[in-house]
């Protein structure tokens, strides 16, 4: 196998896509997604997710993409990139890692490695995963098929921390398929390859990369809230604590996303499951939660004391996805945000450059403006800090306002002396 690798990606997303890309300048590679839309999407050389370019997919000559699971089935390394979210309840939701592992047990064969780059606790991909693969094909890992674990550090939107660019951790279930996998991802990562010393390590170190984001995050959401009590501006606290070498600058914010907002539930799960109750984790997720109705509130009150009635105020939103510069809605709390001004009877308008307006309406029933309607709204928040709005500046955001009209700057965006308000 090791001179005729062929390699399936299951799951064509931002993780997958730009995998499947830069495997096909080496080997032979199949690109899998059961949604049909998609496959006929990128067999157009268009990518909605953006993470891949029309030139790129055009020169993947070795690049192949269907929904059909036959064709895939001739592979000899799988590679599994679907999402791992969590449900109602913020428990892992394991239903889409399961119908993969489900379909690729089904055309397992002696002698192929199964690679899983989604996001899990601690143990799901032995535990878990291999159970299920070894039910589906009649096999037994490490003696008819072996397994890898190299989790995905994709960042959708930055054109800088790229694929290519971010070491990655490698890890498997034997020696040999160690050797195997640290050679074939080698040829794709220049920044290099860790191998880390068991599947459950590099599991683990996956959850923690993002969960320490997250308790960053949480603390400056905190000092937000109470340099709010103390009437100090917590982003010119941050920028000056920043003068020190070893501070590190968070902001605060709204935590969305596939990765921040939903790995660190997969930590707490495995810890309590095991009989640990994290308790810093966890009241970091608890602040991170409340962050869309602290800017509601905050934003109500100010409107009260600029005395305009929420009831029928016409509300600009500026920025839907989850982060800037990418067109991303999973799990965005700005959606959070606009329903408690709706419920409040305000007349709220959308506008977002990155968003779909498809998925917007799909998704969350929203009707995104195309244009902008220049001395019109009562307030406007600035909720994500993409390019044109940063382009747009104080003066052409304020000329969408009215005369008694308000700015409440989420992302700090703009100087605290342009606004009235800002996180």
């Amino acid at each position: 196998m090791n001179k005729n690798k062929k390699i399936a990606i299951v799951g064509l997303g931002y993780v997958g896509l730009p995998l499947a890309v830069a495997f096909s300048a080496h080997y032979p590679t199949l690109g899998y997604d059961i949604n049909q839309k998609r496959i006929d999407e990128l067999k157009s050389f268009k990518d909605s997710t953006l993470e891949t370019t029309t030139e790129q997919l055009q020169q993947a000559l070795q690049l192949s993409f269907s929904s059909d699971l036959n064709d895939i089935s001739k592979a000899n390394i799988y590679i599994i990139t679907v999402p791992t979210p969590v449900d109602s309840n913020n428990l892992p939701e394991l239903s889409p890692l399961e119908k993969a592992s489900i379909a690729i047990g089904s055309i397992l064969k002696k002698g192929d490695v199964v690679v899983y780059e989604s996001t899990v606790y601690p143990g799901a991909t032995e535990e878990y995963c291999a159970k299920i693969l070894e039910r589906e094909s009649g096999l037994i890992l490490n003696q008819d098929f072996t397994l890898g674990y190299s989790p995905e550090r994709i960042n959708p939107g930055d054109k800088v921390h790229t694929l290519q660019t971010i070491i990655k951790v490698v890890a498997a279930s034997d020696k040999k398929t160690e050797a195997l996998l640290e050679d074939l991802y080698s040829k794709i990562i220049d920044a290099g390859v860790f191998m880390a010393k068991s599947i459950q390590v590099a599991e683990a170190a996956k959850a923690v990369e993002n969960t320490q984001r997250d308790m960053n995050i949480a603390f400056m959401n905190e000092l937000s809230v109470m340099f709010n009590h103390m009437g100090i501006d917590t982003l010119d606290v941050i920028k000056t604590a920043s003068t020190k070498w070893n501070f590190l600058p968070f902001t605060p914010g709204l935590v969305g996303g596939h990765c921040i907002g939903v790995d660190p539930y997969y930590l707490i799960h495995k810890s309590q499951e095991s009989g640990y109750y994290p308790q810093l984790i966890t009241t970091a997720r608890r602040i991170n939660e409340s962050m869309s109705q602290y800017v509601v509130d905050r934003f109500l009150k100010k409107l009260a004391l600029s005395r305009v009635h929420i009831v029928n105020a016409k509300v600009l939103i500026l920025g839907l996805t989850f982060k800037e510069n990418c067109p991303d809605l999973r799990n965005t709390r700005v959606v959070e945000i606009i329903d408690e001004l709706s419920n409040c009877h305000a007349n709220v308008d959308v506008f977002d450059p990155w968003a779909d307006t498809i998925q917007a309406k799909e998704f969350f029933g929203l009707q995104l403006q195309d244009t902008l309607k220049k001395g019109y709204y009562d307030a406007i928040l600035l909720t994500v800090s993409h390019k044109q709005f940063i382009e747009m500046g104080e003066k052409g955001i304020k000329n969408l306002l009215n005369d008694k009209g308000i700015v409440f700057d989420i992302k700090g965006m703009l100087p605290s002396e342009s606004v009235d308000e800002r996180l």
